[in-house]
C-alpha cells in the first residue's frame, strides 16, 4: 500500500503564532518533524500542507510543499485537499507541532491501515493531572484493537471506584490517551471532509467522532509514551532540554524509547 505523510502547518496560531518556524536547538520546529518522519519506513513519501509561503519556503528545503486554500476548518481539511491531488492508497496526518515525533509510531498507524479504514493511536494515561484535563482526549478500545469512543472527561466511568482519589483509579483500570496522529485510507478520508459535523463530534470538538458516528471502523495501535508536542512558547525551552539529554536531535527518540507498538 502506498502511503504519504502530509504534515499540516498553519502559521496563524492562537497560542503561539509563527509555531512551525520556531528554532529549537538550531532548527526550525517543521524540520525536526521532517526529519524524524524521514525515518519512518512505510512512508513513500513526505509533504508539507500550508497555506503560508514563509513555511512553504522553509519546508521546501527539506521535503515537498503543497499550498493549500488558507479557509480550511482544521488540519484534516487541509491534509484531505492535498490527498486529492496524491496518486497513494492512504496518508498518515501528522502534527507540524511535535519535534520529537518517533518514527516507530508513524509506522505503526500506517501499518494498520492493511486492515482497516482509519488508524491512530493511544498511551497509557498514568498522570493523575491529565486525568481530568480536557485537553487530554481519553480513548477506549474494543477487544480488537478498534476504537469504542473518545472522550475530553475520564472514560470509562468507574462505578466501583469513582469516590476514591485519582490515582486510586488509575490503579483500577488500563486508562488511555489518545495520540493525535491519524492514517486514513485516501478514499476514507475525502469521504470523512465531505460529510457534515456531527453531533458527537460538535459536543466534544473531536473530529474522530465524525468518523465513529459513520461507523467508519479506526483501528488504534498502542504505544508506550504519548509524545511531546509543541503548543505554547513555553514548550521550547521542555524540547531543548529532551534534545539536549539525548545528546543530538538525530538521537532524540532515546528520550522516550518505545518499549512497545502493538495493534
Amino acid at each position: 500500500m502506498k502511503t504519504v505523510g502530509i504534515i499540516p502547518a498553519r502559521y496563524g496560531s492562537t497560542r503561539f503564532p509563527g509555531k512551525p518556524l520556531v528554532p529549537i536547538a538550531g532548527k526550525p520546529l517543521l524540520q525536526h518533524v521532517i526529519e524524524r518522519c524521514r525515518q519512518a519506513r512505510r512512508l513513500a513519501d513526505l509533504v508539507v500542507a500550508t497555506d503560508d509561503p514563509r513555511i512553504a519556503e522553509v519546508a521546501a528545503r527539506f521535503c515537498r510543499v503543497e499550498m493549500t486554500r488558507a479557509d480550511h476548518p482544521s488540519g484534516t481539511d487541509r491534509v484531505a485537499e492535498v490527498a486529492e491531488k496524491l496518486e497513494c492508497e492512504a496518508v498518515v496526518n501528522i502534527q507540524g507541532d511535535e519535534p520529537l515525533v518517533d518514527p516507530a509510531v508513524v509506522d505503526a498507524v500506517a501499518g494498520a491501515l492493511e486492515s482497516a479504514e482509519m488508524s491512530t493511536a493511544a498511551a497509557p494515561l498514568e498522570q493523575p493531572e491529565d486525568y481530568h484535563n480536557p485537553n487530554v482526549v481519553k480513548v477506549v478500545v474494543s477487544l480488537s484493537g478498534r476504537a469504542l469512543y473518545f472522550s475530553r472527561r475520564p472514560l470509562p466511568y468507574l462505578r466501583d471506584a469513582a469516590d476514591q482519589p485519582v490515582p486510586v483509579q488509575l490503579g483500577r483500570f488500563p486508562f488511555l490517551r489518545h495520540v493525535g496522529l491519524y492514517g486514513y485510507r485516501r478514499a476514507t478520508l475525502l469521504q470523512l471532509v465531505r460529510w457534515p459535523v456531527s453531533a458527537l463530534e460538535q459536543a466534544e470538538r473531536l473530529e474522530q467522532l465524525r468518523a465513529l458516528e459513520h461507523d467508519v471502523a479506526i483501528a488504534v495501535v498502542r504505544v508506550a509514551h504519548a509524545g511531546v508536542g509543541v503548543d505554547v512558547p513555553e514548550d521550547v525551552a521542555r524540547v531543548e532540554q529532551l534534545l539536549a539529554a539525548a545528546g543530538n536531535a538525530a538521537d532524540a527518540a532515546a528520550v522516550q524509547p518505545l518499549s512497545s507498538v502493538s495493534p
